[in-house]
């Protein structure tokens, strides 16, 4: 009897020494953590910017040589002086003839601006316009917890999980965070 009564003490403090374990650690941990009640991820648009380009034809105007028109305007006063010369006679004669080359001058000189305007040729430039495309990455996560029966509101870089650590009566958020573009593990 002797050792079945040794063996049930013994199997007894074992009992009551793990069962206070368990809650003690419980407590502890009660009391080093805070309870997290949701953890929301946060996301951001990011804008990438791009070149976008296409080809399109300009119609250029081609250099003019003759820029005061002298070889339309010779031409012309040339044919008109010819032509004014045919019409008159007499004193009139002369002043037919310089009226025509007058006239003439100015026909050529308008028909050669006319010519000048119309000598195009047309070349085919690559134009390019920025745009931009959005897409959405992660930016963290909207936590909440509750520690000592209050709700507590925080933005954290990484998922927290169930609990956050307590040190010397505050909750450890230090440990949790990562630098941005970073996987640095707690």
């Amino acid at each position: 009897m002797k050792v079945s009564f040794m063996t049930g003490a013994l199997a007894g403090a074992i009992v009551v020494t793990g069962g206070s374990a368990a809650a003690g650690y419980h407590m502890y941990q009660t009391a080093h953590s805070a309870k997290v009640l949701s953890a929301a991820p946060v996301m951001r648009t990011v804008k990438i910017p791009r070149q976008e380009c296409h080809d399109e034809a300009v119609t250029h105007t081609a250099p003019v040589k003759d820029q005061n028109r002298l070889l339309g305007t010779g031409i012309g006063a040339l044919v008109g002086g010819v032509l004014g010369h045919q019409i008159g006679g007499g004193s009139g004669k002369t002043l037919a003839t310089v009226a025509g080359a007058a006239g003439g001058g100015y026909a050529g000189n308008q028909i050669q601006q006319r010519a000048q305007q119309n000598d195009t040729y047309t070349t085919t430039e690559q134009r390019c316009v920025t745009v931009y495309d959005s897409k959405q990455e992660p930016a963290g996560f909207d936590v909440v917890y509750e520690y000592k029966g209050r709700e507590h509101h925080v933005h954290m870089n990484k998922e927290p999980g169930g609990s956050l650590p307590v040190k010397d009566g505050k909750v450890v958020l230090a440990s949790l965070q990562k630098a941005p573009g970073t996987e640095v593990d707690p």
